[in-house]
């Protein structure tokens, strides 16, 4: 097995990892899409937030039997934690693994694999998280399914980075 990583946006170049705006509405911020050869194992995942939101809002992790509109993420934003591991064997394009989707898409299943609650009250949430599931508690990501991290700020936009780290 190989561990991987991927944020919502372009892999950063010359400039800081870049933020990017939740808008006012549930809204998929990053996406990886398994093939249908491989499934894939959680190891951790987290956001940070550049402000609180303008309302309470929910950043969940979720898997999803539809895909999002998103931007297509490139290979080098698929990121591969041991410099000699194979490229991920995620699918990447527009209805696959990207991130900062234009559609949601009409999911009829899901399965939560974690949700956290955004206080609109500064100070009274933490604007960062992570988690790291134990070995025996890792969720599995089906093949051929989709595995979102999605925002719902319901009145103010905020910036808001998130990332996912697994094993395939």
């Amino acid at each position: 097995m190989h561990r991987y990583r991927t944020w919502n946006g372009p892999a950063p170049t010359t400039a800081a990892q870049a933020s990017v705006t939740t808008g006012t509405a549930i809204k998929t911020m990053l996406q990886l899409a398994t093939p249908s050869t491989r499934q894939i194992q959680l190891i951790s995942w987290g956001f940070s937030c550049d402000d609180p939101p303008g309302a309470d809002a929910v950043i969940e992790l979720l898997q999803t039997d539809v895909a999002a509109t998103v931007t297509a993420h490139a290979p080098s934003g698929v990121q591969p934690l041991d410099p000699n591991a194979p490229a991920s064997l995620l699918t990447l394009g527009t209805s696959a693994t990207g991130y900062t989707a234009s559609a949601e898409g009409a999911v009829t299943s899901t399965r939560v694999f974690d949700a956290v609650s955004l206080s609109s009250t500064s100070g009274e949430s933490s604007l960062a998280y992570m988690y790291q599931w134990m070995p025996d508690e890792r969720p599995i990501v089906a093949i051929s399914k989709f595995l979102r991290v999605r925002a719902t700020t319901p009145t103010t936009a905020t910036d808001l980075r998130c990332w996912v780290c697994w094993d395939e």
